[in-house]
C-alpha cells in the first residue's frame, strides 16, 4: 500500500501559527468556562494551581502533539500512524491521533451550539433585551432561547455556515487571514471590557479573589478540576494542535512558539476574569454562579451599568470571535482527513463535515428543548446524565479528552523514537531531557490520576 502524500500547505510565518494557536485555544473554555470554575472553587488558589498546571503539564504536552503533526505531515490520525511506523511500532498507535480527532469533531458539535446561544445574545444585547429589565425578565431571555429549536437551529446554523465559508478557503486565505484580524479584535475588546470593569466594578474585590490564595476553600477535587482545565484549555487532545503542528514550517522552534501560545493562553484566561469579576463583584452578584454566569448573571448587571447596551454588545462579540475561531479550528482536523483519505477537493470536504456537525448538532438543540427521543436515565459518577447531550459532555470531558492526553503522552514519550523527537524539538540536552521525563513520567500519571477519578475509580 503507498503513503498518502504530505500535506503541502504550510504556515506563511511562526506569527502565522502562533495566533493560529492561541486563538484555538482561546475560545469558550477560557471565558465562559474559567471564570465560573474559578468562582466555584475558592478564587486565588484554583488560579495558582491553573497556572502551575499549565506550566509542567499542557506545555509539555503542546510539544509533544506538535511534534508528532510536524513529523508526520498528515492528519492526525495518519499523522501518528506515520510515526509510528518510522519509530519501527506498531501501526495500531494511529489510534492516539484518531481519537484526538474524533474527540475535536464531538465536542464541535454541542460546542457550535453554544457559539449559536452567544451570536444570539449579540442580538439581543443590541436590541436592548437586557436594559431596564428585571433579573426575572432577564433570565427568561435565556429560557426562551434555549427552549426555542427554531431559534437554537437557525443561530447554529448561522455559526456553521460562517465556518465553512472560512474552512473552504484553506489554510493561508482562510484560517491565517481570519484569525490575523479576529484575534486582535477580540483581546482589545477584552481589554477594554476590563478597563471599563475596573472603573466601574469593584476590581480590588476581584483582585483579591483571583489572585490571593486561600487553599482552605480549594478541594482536592477543585485541584484535579484545574488540573483538568490547564489541561484541555490549550486544545489539547482534540486533534487541533496535530494538525496545525502538520503545517508548521520545519524551520519554526517548536519549543519558543509553544510557550508563547501557552502565555497568550494564559494571559486570555486571566483577562477574562478581570472583566467578569469587578463587574460581578460590584453588582453584587455571585462570583460561583456556574455555567449561568456568562448568560445570565453578566447581563443582569449589563442591565443596570452605564452603557450597558454597548459593554454587553461588545463582549458577546468577543465571545463569538472566541468560539468562532477554535470552532474553525476544532473541524481543520476532520476536513484535510476526508481530503486526504477521499481524495476530494476542499469545498467538498467542508461541506460534507459541518453538514455532519450539523446533523449531531441537533442531537445537542434537541436535548436543550427536551424532546422526549433525547431523554435518557443514566447515572455517571457523581453526575446524572439525562439527555444525549449530557452523554456527548460527559463522554468527551470525562472519558474521550483525558484518555487521549494520556495516550498522546505516551505516544510521544515511549512510541516515538529518542531521536525523531529530539530532532523535532531542536533545544539543549538539558531542556529536552526535562522535557521528556514530563511526558514520560509527570504527565501520564496526572492525566491518569484525572481520568480515573472522573470516571470514579478513585474518589477523594
Amino acid at each position: 500500500m503507498t503513503r498518502p502524500k504530505l500535506i503541502a500547505s504550510r504556515w506563511s510565518s511562526r506569527m502565522a501559527f502562533i495566533l493560529a494557536s492561541t486563538a484555538a485555544a482561546v475560545g469558550l473554555g477560557n471565558i465562559w468556562k474559567f471564570p465560573y470554575i474559578t468562582g466555584e472553587n475558592g478564587g486565588g488558589a484554583f488560579v495558582l494551581v491553573y497556572l502551575l498546571c499549565i506550566a509542567v503539564i499542557g506545555i509539555p504536552v503542546m510539544m509533544a502533539e506538535i511534534i508528532i503533526g510536524r513529523r508526520g505531515r498528515h492528519s492526525p490520525g495518519i499523522a501518528a500512524r506515520e510515526v509510528a511506523k518510522e519509530s519501527g511500532r506498531s501501526g495500531a498507535w494511529q489510534i492516539t491521533g484518531w481519537l484526538g480527532m474524533a474527540t475535536g469533531f464531538l465536542v464541535l458539535s454541542f460546542y457550535a451550539v453554544i457559539a449559536g446561544w452567544a451570536a444570539a445574545y449579540v442580538y439581543e444585547s443590541a436590541n436592548g433585551a437586557f436594559n431596564g429589565k428585571s433579573v426575572a425578565e432577564i433570565s427568561g431571555v435565556f429560557d426562551q432561547l434555549v427552549s426555542s429549536s427554531l431559534r437554537l437551529t437557525l443561530w447554529h446554523a448561522i455559526v456553521l455556515i460562517a465556518v465553512a465559508i472560512v474552512v473552504g478557503k484553506g489554510l493561508k486565505d482562510g484560517l491565517e487571514r481570519t484569525v490575523r484580524w479576529m484575534l486582535p479584535i477580540m483581546i482589545a475588546l477584552l481589554v477594554l471590557i476590563a478597563i471599563y470593569a475596573a472603573s466601574i466594578g469593584d476590581f480590588s474585590a476581584a483582585i483579591n479573589f483571583m489572585f490571593a490564595p486561600n487553599f482552605a476553600d480549594l478541594s482536592v477535587n477543585g485541584v484535579l478540576l484545574a488540573l483538568g482545565h490547564a489541561f484541555f484549555s490549550l486544545g489539547l487532545a482534540s486533534g487541533v494542535v496535530i494538525m496545525y503542528g502538520a503545517y508548521l514550517p520545519r524551520e519554526t522552534s517548536i519549543v519558543q512558539t509553544t510557550l508563547w501560545v501557552a502565555l497568550a493562553d494564559t494571559f486570555v484566561a486571566l483577562l477574562a476574569g478581570l472583566a467578569i469579576f469587578p463587574i460581578v463583584f460590584g453588582s453584587q452578584l455571585a462570583p460561583e454562579a456556574g455555567p449561568g454566569l456568562i448568560f445570565r448573571t453578566l447581563p443582569i448587571a449589563f442591565s443596570t451599568m452605564p452603557g450597558g447596551i454597548f459593554v454587553g454588545t461588545a463582549f458577546f462579540v468577543m465571545l463569538v470571535i472566541a468560539a468562532f475561531t477554535s470552532a474553525i479550528a476544532m473541524i481543520e482536523s476532520a476536513v484535510a482527513f476526508l481530503e486526504e483519505k477521499c481524495d476530494w477537493g476542499r469545498w467538498k470536504a467542508t461541506i460534507v463535515a459541518v453538514f455532519t456537525l450539523w446533523l449531531l448538532g441537533q442531537v445537542t438543540i434537541y436535548s436543550f428543548v427536551g424532546a422526549p427521543w433525547t431523554h435518557l436515565d443514566l447515572q455517571a459518577p457523581g453526575k446524572s446524565i439525562g439527555s444525549w447531550f449530557d452523554l456527548i459532555d460527559y463522554a468527551t470531558g470525562s472519558i474521550l479528552l483525558p484518555l487521549g492526553g494520556l495516550l498522546l503522552a505516551v505516544f510521544s514519550g515511549w512510541v516515538m523514537t529518542r531521536s525523531a523527537s529530539q530532532d523535532e524539538l531542536d533545544t539543549n540536552p538539558v531542556l529536552f531531557r526535562l522535557w521528556l521525563f514530563m511526558v514520560r513520567w509527570f504527565a501520564p500519571v496526572i492525566i491518569a490520576i484525572i481520568f480515573l477519578q472522573l470516571i470514579g475509580v478513585l474518589n477523594f
